[in-house]
């Protein structure tokens, strides 16, 4: 697949995520003047074009996102087919709860404000992460095929999986965002999950990628600056 091939096979993969999105927002909430639906589906396609247009001109990291390559840890796999019907029965009982059965209060839009600040700042952190480190697989594997080395630039000065920290702040706001605390039980679920997977790969980075311990000497902390 040429460049101009993954180029539009990013953008198709894109548009059917925004619009599977869509659907399970707006079918479980039951109605279409649900704002703060309209605003989680806006600022994900803010920031899917942004990540599109970011990468654009690095064609060996968007074929590693969409085609990963051997070696894929099996726990890694686990991790993804745990993780993802969480997302989706996050996405459900958001809609349901904030569009239909309202078991949440109305939420007062100061909280939503301070919210999308946190969710823009998650979403901006992985999108650094993945712009900084060549090797920002969507899955856990040792990248000896493409000669894979240990990122210390941008972020990862500060803490050694900035991505994942990302996704914690952006994956943890998004319930709220959407008008629901319900759904934020599910949320909670992958988020440790994913700190679970943080761990995992962290050990795997210290043992199969060489350098990787050397640098984890310099940067101690796998998520949090100054606590872990």
């Amino acid at each position: 697949m040429n460049k101009e091939d993954m180029k539009s096979h990013l953008w198709f993969r894109s548009i059917l995520g925004v619009t599977v999105l869509v659907v399970l927002l707006f079918l479980s909430g039951g109605r279409l003047d649900y704002w703060q639906g309209w605003a989680y589906v806006l600022l994900n396609v803010f920031f899917i074009g942004l990540t599109n247009w970011t990468l654009r001109d690095n064609p060996s990291l968007l074929r590693e996102r969409i085609f990963p390559g051997r070696g894929v840890k099996s726990w890694d796999r686990t991790y993804w087919a745990v993780s993802t019907p969480l997302y989706f029965l996050s996405l459900v009982l958001a809609g349901l709860d904030a569009g239909r059965k309202h078991w949440t209060p109305h939420l007062p839009l100061l909280l939503y404000a301070g919210i999308i600040v946190l969710y823009c700042l998650g979403q901006s952190l992985m999108l650094w992460s993945k712009r900084v480190n060549n090797f920002f697989s969507s899955v856990v594997r040792i990248q000896t095929d493409r000669g894979q080395t240990v990122c210390c630039e941008g972020p990862y000065r500060y803490v050694r999986h900035p991505g994942y920290l990302g996704g914690l702040a952006f994956g943890l706001s998004a319930p709220i965002l959407l008008g629901s605390v319900i759904a934020l039980i599910p949320s909670a679920l992958a988020a440790l999950i994913l700190v679970l997977r943080t761990v995992l790969e962290d050990n795997t980075l210290l043992a199969e990628l060489d350098g990787y311990r050397e640098y984890a000497d310099t940067v101690r902390f796998r998520l949090l600056p100054y606590i872990w």
